[in-house]
């Protein structure tokens, strides 16, 4: 059972309207406790927003997701059907850390007001009390307090309490941003065609090759890699997505699947270009850097796979100047970062001999 701050707040209430106002001790005692609890508050929250920021316009912008309602003191926990609001990943972290970032300014600027033109100190106390724990109602914020922080796999955390396309359910109800319904049929809901044979027989649309490609990504490292490879061609193994450049040999380099090697290996027999840049500048390696898949990389640099060092994967930078490497580093991703700065060393140390001259080779 989720925790209910009414039992923290109504005693506050009532222990707050028996302070002594007047006291100037007491008013200085309070707006001390006020300034110190509210300062580290807009602190982090200012910090949320940043990291909220770059994490809405990251890999995952795109990503749809389905979002339960907030919930209410008074809803029917028994409701024969519960709401989701379709929405992408990125739209709606960027919501909550605006919606977060204005109420907590809003809530200074108020209980400021009415202590300075009124000269009210039961607010200063009670939000000196409350403010984190209101701080804490917001999933951003308990990500970064308490779950590890905004990584580069927040989005598979589902710190919203949001579904995937694929964990819908025939209970669950779709609406738009307005409100409107969206008839969506759910993964591995029954057919509702007709009961005769030729309505039985009838084949669902096929699915375009984007398609199949940003499914396999948004089931991540649970996917079935199946239907993509037999879906890759010569010409679709360099296919780049509409929106923001993505390639088959950058999503199998990523997402960390157990036969991530027999997934590259028919990438490289076609012909795949693990150089290939998305709109961020990011290649391959990029890919499996940021989202931590050691598999990837592996085959990435290996001389028995793609042999990435001779092809610039590890030196080459995105348009933010970072390398695969750093971008490992930064996410804390060590075995991604081990495995380049290991491949990079062997190819620095094989082509960096002596010449016969005595002088030091030029890398």
């Amino acid at each position: 059972m989720a925790f209910n701050k009414m039992f923290v707040m109504i005693p506050v209430m009532l222990a707050a309207r028996k302070l002594d106002g007047e006291n100037p001790d007491t008013v200085f005692y309070l707006r001390c406790a006020y300034g110190a609890v509210q300062t580290a508050i807009v602190l982090l929250v200012a910090y949320i927003f940043i990291q909220s920021r770059s994490l809405s316009a990251g890999k995952d912008k795109d990503r749809l997701i389905y979002v339960p309602p907030a919930p209410t003191p008074f809803e029917d926990p028994n409701a024969p059907k519960k709401k989701y609001t379709e929405k992408t990943f990125g739209a709606h972290v960027s919501s909550q850390a605006v919606s977060l970032l204005g109420s907590t300014l809003f809530g200074v600027l108020l209980t400021v007001g009415l202590h300075y033109y009124k000269g009210m100190v039961v607010g200063l106390a009670i939000q000196s009390v409350m403010g984190p724990l209101n701080l804490m109602e917001n999933a951003l914020a308990k990500t970064v307090l308490l779950g590890g922080g905004l990584g580069a796999d927040v989005a598979a955390m589902k710190i919203f309490g949001e579904k995937t396309r694929d964990e819908l359910t025939k209970d669950d109800e779709v609406v738009d941003e307005a409100g409107n319904v969206v008839v969506r049929m759910p993964a591995g809901a029954p057919s509702t065609t007709g009961s005769t044979k030729k309505k039985a027989a009838k084949k669902e649309p096929e699915r375009s090759f984007e398609d199949i490609l940003l499914d396999t990504w948004d089931a991540g490292a649970d996917a079935d890699v199946k239907p993509l490879l037999a879906a890759l061609t010569k010409k679709t193994v360099n296919y780049k997505t509409s929106d923001s450049q993505w390639t088959p040999c950058m999503i199998l380099s990523a997402i960390g699947v157990p036969n991530t090697d027999e997934a590259l290996a028919k990438c490289k027999s076609l012909g795949g270009n693990p150089a290939a840049t998305d709109e961020e500048g990011w290649n391959a390696l990029h890919w499996a850097a940021f989202h931590g898949s050691p598999e990837g990389a592996r085959y990435l640099l290996a001389d028995d796979g793609y042999g990435g060092i001779k092809l610039g994967l590890a030196a080459a930078t995105d348009k933010e100047g970072k390398t695969p490497l750093e971008h490992a580093k930064a996410e804390g991703n060590a075995a991604a970062a081990k495995i380049i700065e290991e491949a990079t060393a062997t190819a620095e140390a094989s082509e960096g001999g002596v010449a016969d001259d005595g002088i030091r080779k030029r890398k």
